[in-house]
């Protein structure tokens, strides 16, 4: 299978999506990572910190509609491009001039945003290159630049710690850039690209029920991991003590775990089913997740948990695009945007809530908790669909790809 699928599609292509795609994550959440050293400087509450690390990650699910439709109409190189070049001139902007409001780090989230959208043209320039049976696969590994996240709570903490936060914003672009001109040159539209669409048509999909399940299952798990990448360095600096640098250090460790599976996820969803790996992760992600909620008695401990957690998100999250595409194949780039802007979605409200239930209850446990039960409500609605999906568009009559 493995040698298949490397002769099946374009590489450079697919390296390209999985650079621009892995950069970007990297500043789209560099807010929480930093979080610790620009609450102190800003004298932030828990709920603005929350709002803080939940603002960048709503902007980019609401912007991948966007990019979804640019993409579509320019296609996908192309949209890339322009995100790209946005996000730069957002980092060096805030460099050059200086962030010292609540309100101006709320103004850069918004325009990092843009860096989250980068999942709404980087899936779908790597997907049109490879056939169903290996789609789980191909978009495990163009998503697989999840791991962008591990990149900003290793570095950033630290690179803060030496030259301040602001400077951070302004060293951030140096990658950026050097990707841009590696995507430049690297990445190629797919030939099979569909004709572009009138926005109207856009919204004629959410008239399929079966998008509405796709946009629940992908809000809980890269939700799920989008939301505690963004949190985690305040959590265990608030609540275990620890220093901003160790703090991101073990971020980086929980989000290590859950961007790396991703790809593994696709692949174990390409042998046995999205529906049933995705199952068991809803189990394992709501049973961390609640037993994280008690408030473990000590950091490493609460790490081992989170790493369990995220190593099912994420593999979840390469279980639901190997589906997606076997269902939406002609409207993959709308779905796409779609997906991920409901993905993001679930990513603010997590990060969100976590905060504003640290300032009502001066503990986290309520955020975990319903977070978890989310993960059970949408296990209970995959066991629900799964048998009309398996005898009607994921019948083996109509395709080789496992459902």
């Amino acid at each position: 299978m493995a040698s298949g699928f490397w002769q099946a599609g374009h590489r450079p292509t697919l390296f390209a999506a999985f650079l621009y795609f892995d950069v970007s994550f990297m500043v789209w959440v560099i807010l929480g990572p930093l979080g610790v050293q620009i609450a102190a400087d800003l004298g932030l509450s828990p709920a603005q910190k929350g709002l803080m690390v939940a603002t960048p990650v709503l902007s980019g699910a609401l912007l991948r509609i966007v990019m979804g439709i640019l993409g579509d109409h320019l296609k996908p190189k192309m949209a890339g491009i322009i995100g790209q070049i946005i996000v730069i001139a957002a980092l060096l902007i805030s460099w050059v001039h200086g962030i010292h409001t609540f309100h101006g780090v709320l103004v850069l989230g918004i325009f990092l945003g843009m860096a989250g959208a980068s999942f709404a043209v980087a899936l779908p320039l790597a997907s049109r290159w490879y056939p169903p049976e290996h789609q789980g696969t191909a978009l495990g590994i163009a998503g697989a630049g999840n791991s962008g996240t591990v990149l900003a709570a290793l570095f950033a903490p630290l690179l803060a710690s030496f030259y301040g936060w602001q400077n951070v914003l302004g060293l951030a672009a140096i990658p950026l850039t050097l990707v841009l001109f590696v995507y430049l040159v690297m990445a190629k539209d797919s030939p099979a690209c569909p004709p572009a669409k009138s926005i109207a048509d856009y919204f004629k999909v959410l008239k399929d029920k079966d998008a509405w399940w796709f946009m629940f299952f992908y809000s809980v798990t890269f939700g799920g991991f989008v939301g505690l990448a963004a949190s985690l360095t305040i959590y265990f600096n608030t609540q275990y003590g620890l220093s901003p640098v160790i703090a991101g250090y073990f971020t980086a460790a929980c989000v290590f775990a859950g961007s790396m599976v991703r790809p593994m996820g696709g692949m174990v969803a390409d042998r046995i089913g999205g529906i049933r790996s995705l199952s068991v992760m809803y189990v394992v992600a709501a049973g961390f997740l609640a037993l994280v909620s008690v408030g473990l008695p000590n950091a490493w401990l609460a790490l081992a948990a989170f790493v369990v957690a995220m190593l099912a998100l994420g593999m979840g999250n390469g279980a639901v695009f190997q589906l997606v595409p076997q269902r939406f194949r002609k409207e993959i780039g709308v779905m796409t945007g779609l997906v991920g802007m409901a993905g993001g979605v679930g990513g603010f409200y997590l990060a969100s809530s976590l905060g504003y239930a640290k300032q009502l209850t001066g503990n986290y446990q309520i955020g975990f908790l319903i977070f978890a039960g989310l993960a059970i409500l949408a296990l209970l609605g995959l066991l629900g669909v799964k048998t009309r999906w398996r005898t009607t568009w994921g019948s083996s009559a109509l395709t080789m790809a496992r459902v």
